[in-house]
């Protein structure tokens, strides 16, 4: 059985993901330590909206939840031929690749967080999503804002100062595209964040990557890497650099596999899969309700 991993990033999270992980013995060691970095109290605080979407919450939040997902699930399943994440999902997907354990991979989420948020102290900045007719040429045409990341020709999100979003809001709508922004706060993935990738860099160096048991599909250049090297660049630059989502996508579909679950709360990822690769099946864990439900619908494609 040919398998393949997403991992969803920032604004995934919800107040009922994966209700069904506290039952499950194999994510306990990386909910203790998500507890311990977020309070033990952090599945009743999901209903707070304000602490749902703050970064130093939202990202180890993410990659812990992601992360138990996946331990929940590894031992019966297969090894996945590639894993790929978006934006702060690669830090779950390294993880589940083995280039870090559960505890260290939640320390550097926090760590990024913060980072991130001290690139742009006392400046407003975001997130736009941007939708329709050549939206990503027309987004990187623009000199205002910075193309975050690539989802494909018609699907874009850019970031900038709250002046710059909300002007480039209104030439887009008035053109007839959709424009939503973002529940994130900082410009994710633009030059402004290029304080914080040169900060995460110097901690990756400090913590020691191992060698990936699988491919990991980088956001940084679209393409599948191993070597700690290789592995640490990509996700230090990404935080500064457009994530190239489609190209990640693609390269997954070269891997050929036989099916591709998004390991996390949400199901933006696999429906931007659907969409883009139609003939691969996709599944969101979080559309299930028990890890049985999972594993009954990988083994009917691996018979399919």
């Amino acid at each position: 059985m040919r398998l393949a991993l997403l991992f969803p990033g920032q604004g995934a999270q919800h107040v009922a993901m994966l209700p069904w992980l506290q039952a499950q013995p194999e994510a306990g060691p990386t909910l203790e330590a998500l507890a311990r970095q977020l309070g033990a109290d952090w599945r009743a605080r999901l209903a707070d909206p304000t602490w749902l979407h703050t970064n130093v919450v939202a990202q180890p939040l993410l990659t812990g939840v992601c992360l138990a997902a996946w331990r929940v699930l590894a031992a019966r399943l297969p090894q996945p031929v590639a894993v790929a994440g978006y934006s702060v999902g690669e830090l779950a997907a390294f993880a589940a690749a083995g280039v870090f354990d559960d505890a260290t991979v939640l320390r550097l989420a926090a760590v990024r967080a913060q980072s991130m948020d001290d690139s742009v102290v006392g400046r407003h900045t975001g997130l736009l999503a941007v939708q329709g007719p050549d939206a990503l040429r027309l987004a990187e045409a623009d000199a205002a804002l910075s193309v975050a990341i690539r989802i494909n020709a018609e699907r874009v999100i850019v970031g900038g100062t709250a002046a710059e979003l909300e002007a480039g809001a209104a030439r887009w709508s008035a053109a007839g595209l959709r424009c939503t922004r973002l529940p994130i706060g900082i410009a994710s993935h633009t030059p402004a964040m290029a304080p914080a990738a040169a900060a995460f860099a110097q901690q990756l160096a400090s913590v020691g990557l191992r060698a990936a048991q699988v491919p990991v599909v980088c956001n940084f250049t679209g393409a599948a890497a191993r070597s700690p090297a290789a592995l640490a660049a990509a996700l230090a630059g990404q935080i500064a650099s457009t994530v190239r989502w489609d190209d990640c996508m693609d390269s997954l579909a070269e891997r050929q596999p036989q099916c591709v679950l998004e390991m996390g709360p949400g199901t933006a990822l696999a429906a931007m899969w659907r969409e883009r690769h139609p003939g691969i099946p996709v599944r969101a864990v979080d559309e299930f309700g028990s890890p049985d439900g999972v594993l009954r619908w990988v083994a009917a494609q691996a018979g399919a």
